[in-house]
């Protein structure tokens, strides 16, 4: 029988939060946090911000850093672009992969992404996957066909210890940003596709293991239903995640109930 997965509940702060506001913020969310046992967290700062964010928590086992997004090539004549060493000389521990902010906005290809991925993993950053269909997609019926396809796109040709560092996270695009959240029925269904998928594709070990994060329109209120479906294993949480006592809430909702 497969051991319990860990929650995981990471805050995409996206472009928001000055290094000068990370001080104030970690004060009250560590406070807030202080009695949270047993579930695994991240913050991930735009990238102005990861330096004070990484002096502050020194290192924390507790409260890991996360990056938004991450260069494929190691280093060179790439202007603007931010390599693995550089976050892992700032303690990074996570890095966003094919957020799909990057795929609509910058046009980020599955090629693009599984190298990325690649990178990341090379670099020793866990990446957390993105995936997830747009509105029309889910009308038209072909939701499990997206999601197949950013699955098979970002994780080819793997090893099964590389893909024993990947964590998954769905997002509907739909939900992000919009108010709208996937019902935790509608979430459940995705996380169990994809957790089907890994099966045949990696086996039921890797599949066991990986955890699966929902993200879009996540908060304090619909956190505690969302995470208690038995395919979601933690949440990428955007906007509710700029409120330190807001995100601590949905960390607190992640702890499994005794």
């Amino acid at each position: 029988m497969a051991l319990p997965r860990k929650k995981f509940v990471a805050g995409n702060w996206k472009m928001n939060m000055t290094s000068s506001e990370v001080a104030p913020y970690l004060e009250v969310f560590r406070q807030e946090t202080e009695p949270v046992n047993n579930v695994d967290i991240a913050i991930i700062p735009p990238f102005t911000a990861l330096a004070k964010a990484s002096e502050i928590l020194g290192g924390s086992q507790k409260i890991r850093l996360g990056a938004q997004n991450m260069s494929p090539e190691a280093k060179g004549a790439y202007t603007g672009e931010i390599s693995a060493a550089m976050l892992r000389d700032l303690f990074v521990r996570y890095v966003l992969v094919g957020h799909s902010e990057r795929r609509r906005l910058f046009g980020e290809t599955d090629e693009l992404v599984h190298r990325k991925v690649v990178t990341a993993l090379n670099s020793e950053l866990r990446p957390i996957l993105c995936i997830g269909e747009t509105l029309e997609e889910r009308q038209a019926g072909q939701e499990k066909a997206i999601l197949e396809a950013q699955l098979e796109g970002a994780l080819k040709a793997l090893t099964q210890e590389q893909l024993e560092e990947i964590i998954i996270a769905y997002e509907p695009v739909w939900a992000i940003g919009t108010g709208l959240t996937a019902t935790p029925t509608q979430a459940q269904e995705a996380h169990q596709f994809i957790r089907d998928y890994l099966k045949t594709s990696a086996g039921v070990e890797i599949a066991d293991k990986t955890r699966i994060l929902y993200g879009g329109s996540v908060t304090a209120d619909n956190a505690r239903e969302l995470l208690s479906q038995p395919d979601i294993d933690g949440a990428l949480v955007g906007g509710a995640s700029l409120d330190p006592r807001s995100f601590a809430e949905i960390v607190a909702a992640a702890v499994p109930a005794e």
